[in-house]
């Protein structure tokens, strides 16, 4: 189990994905509950404990072998530290780490595919791929649904199709999501405007670790409200365009800088660059902004010291749980500061 907690990168974060300079990463999660059980909240330990058996024997099935291969995590053996950690690399919710009877996490080996069981549903489905990859995401989820639908019986309704625990998953369940870097379009205040006509839509904004959480260091995670009244495809394709067109305004955006104000982006580009690597504190906040300013220096070709895939592990690195995993002991949040810059000049190659 620590192969899960003890690398801040996940292997599936290592791979370049389509528009990856935009896109950090597309998911597509799929809420789904056993007709046998008493939904999570009102099951018993008994019953709880019952539907992971029911759902580990699935995992052992031919039929899910030929997709990938997957490690059942009871969280009960793990610490809190360990717990935040899956947290943080968007393997688990919050909800799942902290208060689960029973629960779970089924992971592939490059934790690609997260199955959390005994969450706010019996099951989680979900799927993340690097970069703008949204379709293929919902193509390997639901291969993976087919499987435990081919294996137990669903609580589904012919009115009202999946019955999940919150009544905006009723429906199809899916809920699909893009992570994007949008600084240039924060930088050119445009951003506003843009996160209004995505609401418009049918569409939420949320922060780096979704529901509740503050979109810092320029990072929005844009995603699907609806679930009823609509296919699985259409979700996916309604999502899938308005992000495209985000992708665009992002580029131009992009592009607009470096033609009217290179000199001014260039050095805030710089500044960030060289307080990341000498730096002997940084605060959270403080530390996703200048990384959104240096990742935006590696995508414009103006910094070349780092690669890209060092902003993708500090974005997990430079968390509380991971910090503190990393080095092995609980610090306060003063100390989490100093522990903090001390590991991204590392990373920096200034020790």
């Amino acid at each position: 189990m620590n192969r899960f907690t003890d690398n801040a990168l996940s292997s599936w974060m290592k791979a370049d994905g389509p528009d990856s300079d935009i896109v950090i990463s597309s998911r597509v999660r799929i809420a789904r509950n056993l007709s046998s059980a008493p939904f999570p909240m009102l099951a018993t330990n008994q019953q709880s404990q019952e539907v992971l058996n029911r759902v580990s024997s699935v995992i052992n099935s031919d039929e899910l072998h030929e997709i990938c291969r997957f490690e059942l995590v009871p969280l009960k053996t793990m610490n809190e530290l360990e717990k935040r950690v899956l947290v943080e690399k968007h393997l688990i919710s919050p909800n799942l780490a902290d208060d689960a009877r029973n629960g779970a996490a089924i992971l592939s080996e490059n934790e690609s595919i997260s199955i959390m069981v005994n969450e706010e549903d019996h099951l989680r489905i979900q799927v993340l791929y690097p970069g703008f990859q949204l379709k293929e995401a919902w193509e390997l989820a639901n291969q993976i649904d087919d499987v435990f639908e081919g294996a137990v019986d669903y609580a589904y309704d012919e009115k009202f199709g999946y019955l999940t625990s919150c009544p905006t998953n009723v429906g199809t369940g899916i809920r699909a999501s893009v992570m994007m870097h949008l600084p240039a379009l924060v930088i050119t205040k445009q951003i506003n405007r843009i996160l209004q006509a995505i609401t418009q839509v049918g569409l939420a904004v949320r922060g780096l670790y979704g529901e509740g959480s503050e979109a810092t260091g320029n990072i929005f995670q844009i995603s699907n409200q609806i679930t009823l009244g609509q296919t699985e495809d259409e979700i996916i394709d309604n999502l899938h365009g308005v992000a495209r067109q985000i992708i665009e305004h992002e580029k131009a955006a992009r592009q607009k800088l470096m033609g009217e104000s290179r000199t001014k982006i260039m050095d805030r580009i710089r500044r960030s660059f060289g307080i990341m690597k000498y730096a002997e504190v940084m605060d959270s906040k403080e530390s996703a902004q200048r990384l959104s300013d240096v990742r935006l220096g590696i995508d414009l070709g103006l910094i070349h010291e780092v690669p890209a895939i060092a902003m993708n592990e500090l974005l997990v690195m430079t968390q509380p749980g991971y910090l503190q995993k990393h080095f092995g002991k609980m610090l306060s949040p003063e100390e989490r500061d100093v522990h903090r810059a001390k590991l991204i000049r590392e990373v920096f190659g200034n020790k």
